[in-house]
């Protein structure tokens, strides 16, 4: 299955290992839940799918990686306890707490979740005197002589052998104790994953020409050689912070992500032409309805490769510009209704005086901070949510810095100024929707005049579609050349493709067209 499969499945698995019957009991009992295990090559997005899984299910995650463990950290250490049987004093040993079983405990705490997944990687690449505390682990659910917590969730994941000299087979007695998924690349259930976490524009072009290069583990003369789904995602965060600082990314950055030497060869220089395309055709002056007469002409004679990067390009301009009109919507929804909830409070006082609505407003602040740090802390937030909140944080902070120096003199004053803060927050919101629409009507405009209704226009439109902030935006302020173009030539499209289906399955029976 692929990595999106898997992700679904752990998530159903989760929730019923968790549903609760009348009494209050887990309707599974723990001894009848299986732990999962995960096998598939390194670097396809294991750990990424656990994150993703506890956030959707709303419980805590705590993930080891076992190679990293001696037999003393993961078992405990053993101590004498002296016990009364059958009539005589005995000495038995015993064993302190693991620490990973200790860390779900300190994890509990940190977030008031009891109820969470314990991942554990590379189980099937553990030392020779771990090997049957692995085993006891997954066909007992504990360490040493301590149980996993009622409420967690056992995961764990290994790669086959194939990619690891260390990999230990797991024997039938332990398989039959597992729900076992094995997992394949697959690069358009990834594509939708990058989508939706931001990969940078320039990797998911690359991928869409060369679907080849996603994934790849190459033996040669040379020693191994690989690119992973990892490799593509930890490059992507790099090259957003480059671009922001000002850096370039040359082809010796890339080999240290693609540690394949002709994929990062191809993948440099496609690097270095997304961004000669980036300056060459204009693509800020595009989006600001100020295309260059220039880029016209040019792309009569391009190459599909150039013209399908220069559509990326606008696409990844028109994302980030609706990225930052959503983001401030939610921050501006967010902060109007702790500003809603600030004036019920200070209406429930029995005897306002100047003071309160600034130190009700600081105590929203340290609501929302302790809040956030409880989330961070259960790994609940993606990188979106962890901005909205900061956001918030931050714009609730300046309020109260405004109102400060305001001296208010009393509480209806206060609350005029709050909302007047708000209003000029209201109005950078509508300026940002506004530019985000211009935005998208300029490219609209430009995608029309260079290609008409062509293999272009429905990438375009396509990755529109399949876009979460370019969906969304698009459904709350609406776009109707976006609704036109989507509904008749991607109709026109899947009507082609299904054409070229029916033709495939005609000639494999042997059947000639009809004249």
């Amino acid at each position: 299955m692929n990595i999106k499969r898997a992700k679904e499945e752990i998530e159903r698995a989760v929730k019923a290992y968790l549903a609760k019957d009348p009494r209050g009991e887990y309707a599974i009992p723990a001894v009848r839940q299986r732990p999962i295990l995960l096998m598939g090559p390194p670097g396809i997005g294991k750990t990424q799918i656990m994150e993703q899984a506890a956030r959707a299910c709303g419980v805590a995650l705590v993930s080891y990686t076992i190679t990293h463990h001696t037999r003393q950290s993961a078992v405990g250490l053993p101590f004498i306890r002296q016990k009364h049987y059958g009539g005589r004093d005995v000495s038995v040993t015993e064993y302190t707490m693991s620490e990973i079983i200790a860390s779900i405990y300190e994890k509990m705490e940190a977030t008031g979740l009891q109820e969470g997944i314990l991942f554990i990687d590379e189980i099937n690449c553990v030392s020779e005197t771990l090997a049957p505390t692995m085993l006891q682990f997954l066909q007992c659910k504990t360490f040493g002589n301590q149980a996993v917590p009622a409420g967690w969730v056992i995961v764990a994941a290994g790669n086959p052998p194939e990619y690891n000299k260390s990999v230990r087979e797991f024997d039938i007695v332990t398989l039959d104790r597992v729900r076992r998924m094995d997992i394949e690349p697959d690069l358009p259930a990834w594509r939708e994953y990058a989508r939706a976490v931001g990969i940078h524009g320039a990797i998911l072009s690359y991928l869409e020409l060369h679907p080849q290069n996603f994934y790849q583990i190459n033996a040669d003369v040379e020693g191994t050689q690989f690119v992973t789904a990892r490799g593509w995602e930890d490059l992507s965060n790099l090259l957003d912070t480059y671009e922001a600082i000002g850096l370039a990314a040359d082809e010796a950055v890339v080999r240290q992500y693609l540690q394949h030497k002709r994929i990062a060869e191809d993948f440099a220089a496609y690097l270095d032409l997304y961004y000669k395309y980036r300056d060459d055709y204009g693509v800020e002056e595009i989006l600001a309805g100020r295309p260059r007469p220039a880029a016209y002409a040019r792309l009569l004679n391009a190459p599909f490769d150039e013209r399908l990067s220069l559509v990326s390009l606008l696409l990844a301009g028109l994302k980030a510009r609706f990225a930052a009109s959503l983001g401030q919507d939610a921050v501006a929804d967010e902060c109007y209704a702790l500003l809603r909830q600030l004036k019920q409070d200070i209406a429930a006082l029995p005897d306002p005086e100047p003071g309160d609505p600034e130190k009700l407003l600081l105590q929203q602040i340290a609501d929302c901070e302790a809040e956030t740090a409880r989330l961070r802390a259960a790994d609940a937030l993606d990188k979106e949510a962890l901005a909205r909140r900061l956001g918030v944080e931050a714009a609730l902070r300046d309020w109260a810095g405004q109102l400060r120096r305001a001296h208010a003199a009393g509480t209806r004053e206060a609350l005029e100024l709050l909302r007047s803060y708000f209003e000029a927050m209201a109005d950078g919101r509508e300026e940002a929707q506004q530019a985000a629409a211009a935005a998208l009507e300029a490219a609209f405009d430009f995608m029309e005049q260079a290609f008409g209704e062509s293999q272009e226009m429905v990438v375009f439109v396509t990755e529109l579609a399949m876009s979460p902030a370019a969906h969304t935006f698009i459904a709350e302020n609406g776009c109707e050349r976006f609704f036109r173009y989507n509904r008749d030539l991607l109709l026109d499209s899947r009507k082609a493709a299904l054409d070229r289906e029916l033709a495939a399955e005609a000639q494999r029976h042997g059947a000639g067209p009809k004249g």
